[in-house]
């Protein structure tokens, strides 16, 4: 299958192309990754992210490069988000419920603004979260708990726990842009 058909195929919801696209390029992509990142969950939701962005914007492929390309280019920029990420919880959330005394004296004048103003922005997405997302997120980001024990914790199936994880996310990106 060419990349035209394939393109087309998963535009038109076509069950084969879309099989055809997850099977040819999950193994690929799992590879890469696993080269930049050693966690192998955090290597999973990695490519997880990167297949759900690539579907999600496959409208917008243009046939300037190909297929493989772009789902690499998506690719990367995920593994890049995933260190900011990493970076930002190890700078905010390891911290919590203590954002107050994320500055330190150690700190310049602008990074000390821009981390209180990050820890107050951070504060009020939360709240403005449904209490569920909310205690998700920080049962895994907070307290550093596994998928395994969140699902546990709330009686559910470790894939129940994931998806909801993953809607805590993406609900909680949507409140922190609007903030």
């Amino acid at each position: 299958m060419d990349d035209i058909q394939l393109v087309q195929g998963i535009l038109s919801k076509d069950k084969k192309a879309f099989y055809y696209f997850i099977r040819t390029y999950t193994p690929k992509l799992r590879r890469r990754i696993a080269g930049k990142i050693t966690d192998p969950k955090d290597a999973e939701e990695v490519l997880q992210d990167t297949l759900f962005a690539c579907i999600e914007s496959i409208r917008d492929f243009h046939r300037q490069s190909s297929i493989a390309t772009y789902l690499y280019a998506i690719c990367s920029h995920k593994i890049v988000d995933y260190y900011r990420r990493k970076k930002i919880r190890h700078a905010v959330f390891s911290r919590i419920p203590f954002l107050d005394e994320l500055v330190s004296p150690l700190i310049e004048p602008e990074e000390s603004y821009e981390q209180g103003a990050l820890a107050t922005r951070l504060h009020k997405t939360f709240d403005s979260l449904m209490p569920h997302y909310s205690a998700v997120l920080r049962a895994k980001y907070e307290e550093g708990r596994s998928v395994e024990d969140i699902a546990a914790q709330l009686a559910i199936s470790f894939k129940s726990a994931e998806s909801i994880l993953f809607r805590a996310r993406k609900a909680f990106v949507r409140a922190f842009l609007r903030i």
